[in-house]
């Protein structure tokens, strides 16, 4: 299988320390174990990285040594990024209160990630979001992306 390029929202870090969600948390190490056979390369944005800032510690800490060990590479917010968070947004896409999860779609799509993996499945891992965003790409000349749970995308 061709290895992919793989964006990391804050979601899957968070899920490495998920003692109240042991299935999850057990599907995240997987993830986290199957990492190099999977991808190509990992990145991270801006958006992770800030909002790893506002964890309360001893949990900030935590997440920010898991970053270093895996070591992703950084992707920066730029204007064309804020644009189509926007764009995402005013389409009905995401939330405007969750602004943050468009800047994650977003992002990855400027950069030509091929997949985006997260667990949160209220406004970025359903169906209703990859068409629209699919949609929303397609008008705009971007690519299209995929948008999948770390469940998705590890081995059995």
């Amino acid at each position: 299988m061709k290895k992919i390029k793989c964006y990391l929202d804050t979601t899957i870090f968070n899920f490495v320390f998920a003692d109240g969600d042991p299935e999850k948390k057990k599907i995240t190490a997987k993830f986290f174990n199957d990492m190099p056979s999977i991808t190509e390369c990992v990145y991270i944005s801006d958006e992770v990285i800030r909002e790893i800032s506002r964890a309360p510690e001893p949990r900030k800490s935590e997440l920010e040594d898991l970053i270093r060990k895996t070591n992703p590479m950084l992707l920066s917010i730029d204007l064309e990024t804020e644009e189509l968070a926007v764009r995402y947004i005013k389409e009905g896409i995401i939330p405007d209160k969750y602004r943050s999860d468009a800047l994650h779609i977003a992002v990855s799509v400027i950069n030509g990630i091929d997949v985006i993996v997260s667990w949160n499945f209220e406004h970025i891992v359903k169906l209703k979001t990859r068409v629209m965003v699919d949609g929303v790409n397609k008008l705009l000349g971007y690519h299209e992306i995929e948008i999948c749970s770390p469940e998705e995308v590890v081995e059995p």
